[in-house]
């Protein structure tokens, strides 16, 4: 089968996205395409945000391509599946822009895992793979029959059919990724880094996927929640193609990169520096030093709340005081140039103590940002709680809860987001 994959021109005027608007290296896309391969299909993988594509220019590809089914996603890369934009405006754009002329069209991503039914209604699309998709799209692209796919949701006459839970993938033994030369040259952006500017190609990879803890703030439970680590043979054979390359900066886009000596050892004396996000309390002294030496130079630390009782409200499950917290941020700041301490506007948490603690650790080079308002994802527990289980309006419902909530976002938001409505107007009703 010939089957086109597509990252959308991602645009994000009026939307509360979280995540960086940088192009990043759709992952999902490069594993996808791999299996696929693997299995036999004819692939073209394109992505329009990193390649600088309109979005007319994309579907016309693609329309040369003259696919059988052609896949897109719902958000801008896997790193941002647990933040992806509320609104599907860009991948429908896209859909409409194709005119028919894909084939099968199939939506990978968190909105169609989480809330099937919206995804197909508002995209247009026949298909929406629930959960992880690497190894969903090969069975979709090996079967005529819909109804022998696990993990999809699809129309049938007026009748929604969804054969079975949000699939999770092995993970473990996927392929090293091989990305083409001319997207690694214009990957000139090093993720979540501000020590230095970049001078050579950036890159992402995953060493692990999911997560052993179940945070209430966190987006993971219809994709990418449980832990699994990749084998460590593809995983280098992956970082050395990239580093032959010329990348210089890594971005591990794991959920939670949990200490592994076996990966920092072999990172150590590659000449690579790379980024991490973590829970600072997991890390010991030794693993901080090692990590430094391994080339870190970046982390992203969640702390999330400066309580014990907001951490608890959070089910952080975290055993160290907000004081042992402070501390070993600051001996990672001794051995990593970028240290950052995540914050979640949390209920009880004073905003004195907030300031205090944020100049302590900004004095010793720690950055703590302005404490950032929740957006209660269709897929966190933090929807569950206050709605229950995600229905056909769940995006709608948690948008406006988050409007109404906050006079202001965060500071790493400059603009007003717009009602969903507005934002999607281009979508199906």
């Amino acid at each position: 089968m010939r089957v086109a994959l597509v990252n959308p021109p991602w645009r994000f005027e009026g939307s509360i996205y979280f995540g960086c608007r940088e192009p990043h290296l759709a992952l999902e896309l490069g594993y996808g395409k791999a299996l696929l391969e693997a299995a036999g299909h004819e692939v073209l993988m394109l992505d329009a945000h990193l390649c600088d594509l309109p979005v007319a220019e994309a579907a016309a590809r693609v329309a040369a391509f003259a696919p059988e089914m052609t896949v897109v996603t719902t958000a801008p890369t896997y790193l941002f599946w647990r933040c992806a934009p509320p609104e599907l405006r860009v991948p429908r754009e896209f859909l409409l822009a194709l005119d028919g002329q894909g084939g099968r069209t199939v939506a990978v991503g968190p909105h169609g895992s989480a809330t099937p039914a919206a995804a197909l209604r508002k995209l247009g699309v026949d298909v929406v793979v629930r959960g992880e998709c690497e190894e969903i799209l090969v069975k979709l692209a090996d079967s005529s029959d819909l109804s022998t796919v696990p993990a999809i949701a699809y129309r049938d006459g007026d009748a929604l059919r969804v054969t079975g839970a949000p699939h999770a993938g092995r993970f473990t033994d996927l392929p090293a990724l091989h990305w083409p030369a001319d997207w690694v040259r214009r990957h000139r952006h090093h993720h979540h880094r501000f020590d230095a500017k970049p001078a050579v190609p950036g890159a992402e990879v995953e060493a692990s996927r999911g997560c052993p803890y179940a945070c209430s703030f966190c987006a993971k439970l219809d994709f990418r929640d449980a832990y699994r680590r990749r084998a460590l043979a593809p995983l280098l054979e992956e970082i050395d193609t990239l580093a032959a390359q010329g990348v210089g900066y890594l971005y591990f886009i794991d959920e939670i990169f949990l200490p592994q000596r076996a990966l920092l050892e072999a990172l150590v004396g590659r000449g690579l520096q790379f980024g991490i996000q973590t829970r600072i309390d997991l890390w010991k002294p030794e693993m901080l030093d090692l990590l430094g030496e391994a080339g870190c130079v970046s982390i992203e630390a969640g702390v999330e709340s400066l309580t014990p009782e907001g951490r608890a409200a959070l089910d952080k499950n975290c055993r160290m005081s907000t004081d042992e917290l402070a501390e070993r941020l600051l001996h990672a700041k001794r051995r990593v140039p970028f240290v950052q301490a995540n914050l979640i506007k949390v209920a009880g948490d004073d905003p004195a103590m907030v300031a205090a603690w944020r100049e302590r650790l900004q004095r010793g080079g720690v950055w703590a940002n302005d404490p950032v308002p929740l957006y209660p994802y269709p897929s966190s527990p933090d929807y569950i709680r206050l709605w229950g289980a995600p229905d056909d309006l769940a995006w709608e419902r948690a948008h406006a809860h988050y409007l109404a909530q906050f006079d202001q976002l965060s500071d790493i938001q400059e603009e007003r987001a717009a009602p969903l409505p507005e934002l999607e107007a281009a979508c199906c009703r």
